[in-house]
Formats: structure tokens, sequence, C-alpha cells
């Protein structure tokens, strides 16, 4: 668990680079494969636990703005991984400027349980990775090579002299 504030901004940071990566290896086409034929496209997932980010953080008292236009989930790969870049990089500063270490230790209900801040920021990191890992299904789906978020992609295990991954 977060201790200070500097402790969850490494983790913030790491993880915002590991999902920009993902985001990185989208194309436009991507964008529009769904998860079931009448689930959620990619883009729509992608778009949304980029624009939940500012959402979840003022939900939770924080004053941040919100992506404009968040309900339009943009046809580019470009524009929802600028905007991603841009929202995790503002989060991260409003957050350093807004709580204090002390404040990682105040609780609020949290979507019915009682939740220290350091906890509701845990919450946020791991929305974000489960969103993650279904993007990089619906890659596969749509016939893209996921960038390896915690290890190696299928394809990459080769630079480890494996041909196929272990079973």
């Amino acid at each position: 668990m977060y201790v200070t504030v500097a402790d969850f901004i490494r983790e913030w940071n790491w993880e915002a680079s590991l999902t920009q990566k993902v985001l990185d290896g989208l194309t436009d086409e991507a964008l529009n494969q769904k998860v079931y034929p009448e689930g959620r496209t990619l883009g729509r997932i992608v778009w949304h636990f980029t624009t939940n980010i500012p959402e979840y953080l003022a939900h939770f008292g924080l004053k941040i703005d919100k992506v404009e236009n968040a309900e339009n989930v943009p046809t580019s790969v470009k524009e929802i991984a600028e905007t991603f870049q841009k929202v995790s990089s503002y989060a991260a500063k409003v957050i350093e400027q807004q709580w204090a270490d002390e404040s990682l230790k105040e609780v609020q209900n949290a979507f019915g349980r009682q939740e220290t801040n350091a906890q509701i920021l845990m919450g946020l990191i791991k929305h974000i990775i489960h969103h993650r890992g279904q993007v990089t299904v619906l890659m596969r789906q749509a016939g893209l090579k996921p960038f390896g978020v915690y290890g190696p992609s299928k394809e990459d295990w080769v630079h480890f002299g494996v041909d196929n991954p272990p079973l």
C-alpha cells in the first residue's frame, strides 16, 4: 500500500507508461473490435479508462478538470493515446498538489466500502490494469500483436531462445 504520495506517483507513472505502450500498438481500425457482437468496442474501453481518470479522482474530492467531450469516442488512436498521456500526467500533478502523505490515511466511502485514500488510488490503478488486459485480448482478436506488459508477448519469447511460450 502507498505510504507516501511519492510511492503512488512512482507506480502511477510506471503503469501509465505500460498503458501508453499498449495504446501505441493500436490501429484506428482495431478501435472497432468488439468484445462480443452487442458489447463495447476496443475504442470505447480505452476511451473509458482514459476519461474515467479525472472523473474518479473528482468523485473522491480532488479538484480536476474532466476530459472535454468524454461522451464521444474518438476514431483516432493518436487522439486517444495523446489524451491518455495528458490526463495521466495531469492526474499525477493534481494528486501531488492536493494530497499530502497524511491524506492517504483518510477514509472515505468508496462505492459502498470504507477505504483509505491510498486504497482508493490503488483502485484507480487496478481499474486501468483490468481494462488494459481486456485491450490486449481484443488486440489479438483484431490481428495485432500486443505489447508484453509484465512479460514478453508470445512473439517475443524468441528473444529468450524459446520458440513458443512454455505451457
